[in-house]
């Protein structure tokens, strides 16, 4: 069987930060301006008052303090409080396919590898942008790369699946070198005026080139020892928009339109799913949890990291086992482990096993295994 490496990664960040103060002045001023607005409705016991965000709230709750976002402006007014992202011409590059192009020639570079040399081009992520033409599709020809594109989209888990048809395209010997992009927009499918979730996502692209070990010329390489999927299906996070609103004669700005969880429930029911893939992927190896040097996991929450690095080492993780990089990116959806796994594996040595792992609406996670050369 056909040995398949990880051999470049790259991450455009957008460049506005928002840290949670910004982001609570913001709520709280749209808080008190509804509670005015329905000053005599509350007070007469018709309606609730709604509740004040706090930067204390959103630490305990997530573990994040700041994010990164494609337009600061429009989320932070709070007659807006959406991003303003303005209508593109139909000839001119996608906002998607400009985060793709910038963080696939980060990886392309670090691979050594020409763009005309890719085989596939897989765009993996949340939201896509529009229905067609696909995305891939127009960042293979802004790359001028090879082979065929496809998008697809399996929520949170979109980069771990696609990692999982790339691997197993090169395997197959349909393509050499294949290059999966997660270009995530998090912030416009995000409800910044509920407070459970107002401060959850930030925005953000990964790109990753997978090679077959007999091609691949970088001296860096991470050998992809097996993948294994997971689904199952749940509502506990849901996106009601689609192509059908229109026809339904639905609220396109309704907030089922937007992120919406259940996250207590999240909570307890994806992190057991998750630490039983890893456990059962790794015994597949004839490998353990404490044969692990490296924990890439889906950049949610903090603490549904720590309960499932602890319930898979068999103990709590140390901040090199399991790196958290959502405390400044926020939750960014597919991109997350792989935005962990490119800024935190160049310290590791020859022979260090690791395991790139997501997970989210579907259920869905994805897993896999990885050895440093």
């Amino acid at each position: 069987m056909k040995q398949v490496v990880i051999t470049g990664t790259g991450l455009f960040t957008p460049p506005h930060a928002v840290g949670n103060a910004a982001l609570v002045e913001t709520f709280n001023a749209w808080v008190e301006s509804e509670n005015a607005r329905h000053a005599e409705a509350i007070a007469a016991g018709e309606r609730e008052p709604l509740q004040p965000s706090s930067e204390a709230f959103i630490v305990k709750a997530s573990g994040i303090h700041s994010r990164y976002v494609l337009d600061a402006e429009g989320i932070l007014d709070p007659e807006r409080m959406r991003p303003r992202l303005p209508v593109r011409d139909d000839d001119a590059l996608s906002i998607q396919g400009e985060m793709g192009v910038a963080a696939a020639n980060e990886a392309l570079e670090a691979a050594g590898v020409a763009a005309a040399d890719i085989d596939l081009v897989i765009v993996a992520c949340s939201n896509l942008e529009r229905a067609y033409p696909a995305v891939a599709v127009e960042l293979q020809a802004a790359l001028g790369a090879g082979g065929h594109a496809y998008d697809m989209n399996v929520a949170c888990s979109s980069a771990t699946f696609a990692i999982d048809a790339a691997t197993n395209a090169i395997r197959a010997g349909s393509a050499s070198r294949v290059l999966v992009v997660s270009p995530e927009i998090c912030s416009a499918h995000l409800n910044f005026r509920d407070r459970d979730s107002h401060f959850i996502f930030g925005d953000a692209c990964t790109a990753i080139v997978l090679e077959d070990d007999a091609v691949a010329t970088a001296e860096s390489r991470f050998e992809v020892l097996g993948t294994r999927l997971a689904t199952r299906f749940s509502n506990a996070i849901r996106n009601n928009a689609g192509f059908l609103n229109r026809v339904t004669d639905s609220d396109p700005q309704a907030a089922d339109k937007l992120f919406v969880q259940e996250g207590r429930r999240v909570f307890k029911e994806v992190c057991p799913l998750v630490a039983a893939l890893i456990d059962e992927h790794l015994a597949s190896l004839s490998l353990r949890g404490d044969d692990l040097s490296r924990l890439w996991l889906h950049q949610a929450n903090r603490h549904m990291n720590d309960l499932i690095a602890r319930r898979v080492l068999g103990r709590e993780a140390s901040p090199e086992e399991a790196p958290i990089i959502l405390d400044r990116y926020a939750n960014t959806s597919s991109a997350g482990s792989i935005i962990a796994f490119h800024l935190h594996r160049a310290d590791l040595a020859p022979g260090a096993l690791g395991v790139v792992c997501s997970f989210g609406a579907g259920y869905s996670a994805g897993n896999v295994v990885v050895r440093r050369r």
